[in-house]
């Protein structure tokens, strides 16, 4: 199936005994079994399995070509999950340009675990390569990142890792597979916060791992079943529902995305626009690379530096909506500094490029005309 196809029908069935063509909402709990050790169906328990929360796992393995999918209650749990594979004396890579519940959980949560985690441009191979060693354990990337929009080359650190016998993971919230396969790059394991542009409506917080290897799968949905952090049926079934727009949605996403960057970039009240659709932007070409488009995601800076105006421009908004969060039908924005990135300590901020008057956009899928008057009224 092409993916368009498959966003639609990957890994689904229609229903065997109604014909039902979406997937029930399998709202219970436990499973009938007619003699102790064996139930009806293949279902026992539903922290082990549901079958609506297996539909959406079936779908999300389609979508990023993995061989399972695991539907979590948020993208930190699946995270959470992930990490849980590792222990004292392992040693973890990752993009120094993360999301800051990432970063929360590596610093803070794992802190006293014994795990070391090293944070680096990834982009700088020579000292990517100058880390690993014999503890080296997993690679974390975000690609592109929250909210700086950098990108690392997948196929380029995948090689490395490789070669090292190490675990690869990328973050594709932001490009979503529709944009971006990470695993046919090389990695091994896709996160998503599928709250973001996998749900597409803002109406419920949801995570997911896709892995490649099928073995790896095993042990993770062992890890998941074993600390319950699963999806529950109506959350997994309004996931489901909102892959199957993922395609239109993230198309239009793409084309206000690149129309906002453009509006931004020639503005004069603007200093600097991270959107790596645009050809100044310094990872432009490894987007065209291994990004079918360019996302909606912008984020900006002012030319004048000052935290002030990026306030008074994000009170000014209409129809922008000043929230956190990201990847809805509606336009969202955003002060990191502030908002998302608050957990972050400040110098370490500022050390990446997240400053006081960074804003970021997630442009959503209403008429552009709309969103370039908003932005345009809200910056006078």
């Amino acid at each position: 199936m092409k993916f368009d196809t498959k966003v639609i029908h990957g890994g689904q069935t229609h229903d065997h005994e109604t014909g039902a063509v979406m997937p029930a909402v399998y709202q219970t709990s436990t499973y009938a079994q007619t003699t102790p050790g064996k139930p009806v169906g293949d279902y026992e328990y539903s922290r082990a399995s549901n079958p609506t929360r297996t539909a959406l796992e079936k779908a999300l393995a389609s979508i990023e070509n993995g061989s399972r999918g695991l539907a979590f209650s948020s993208g930190l749990a699946a995270t959470d999950c992930l990490l849980r594979s590792f222990k004292a004396g392992d040693e973890i890579i990752a993009m120094d340009d993360l999301y800051g519940g990432t970063y929360r959980m590596f610093t803070r949560i794992y802190k006293d675990s014994g795990i070391k985690f090293h944070f680096i441009d990834m982009n700088d191979i020579d000292g990517f390569k100058a880390l690993i060693n014999e503890n080296t354990k997993l690679v974390w990337v975000e690609t592109p990142t929250n909210p700086l929009m950098k990108l690392a080359d997948i196929q380029a650190i995948a090689k490395i890792t490789k070669a090292h016998n190490i675990l690869f993971a990328v973050d594709n919230t932001f490009a979503t597979p529709y944009l971006q396969k990470p695993l046919d790059l090389g990695a091994d394991i896709v996160m998503h916060s599928a709250t973001k542009y996998l749900g597409g409506h803002s109406d419920v917080i949801a995570g997911a791992l896709v892995i490649k290897d099928e073995k790896l799968g095993e042990q993770l949905h062992f890890q998941q079943f074993a600390t319950g952090a699963t999806l529950g049926p109506m959350d997994s079934f309004l996931v489901l529902r909102g892959i199957k727009t993922l395609s239109l949605r993230v198309q239009r996403h793409c084309e206000n995305g690149k129309k906002v960057a453009e509006f931004l970039n020639n503005h004069p009240k603007i200093n600097t626009v991270y959107y790596p659709g645009l050809e100044s932007h310094p990872y432009h070409e490894i987007a065209k690379k291994q990004m079918k488009d360019f996302g909606g995601m912008v984020s900006f800076t002012f030319t004048s530096a000052k935290k002030e105006d990026a306030i008074s421009f994000l009170e000014k908004l209409r129809v922008f909506t000043l929230a956190e969060s990201l990847g809805g039908v509606e336009s969202l924005a955003n002060h990191p500094a502030l908002m998302t990135h608050a957990s972050i300590p400040e110098d370490k901020r500022k050390a990446i490029g997240i400053t006081d008057d960074l804003v970021r956009l997630s442009v959503g899928i209403e008429d552009i005309e709309d969103l370039l008057e908003d932005i345009k009224q809200a910056l006078s």
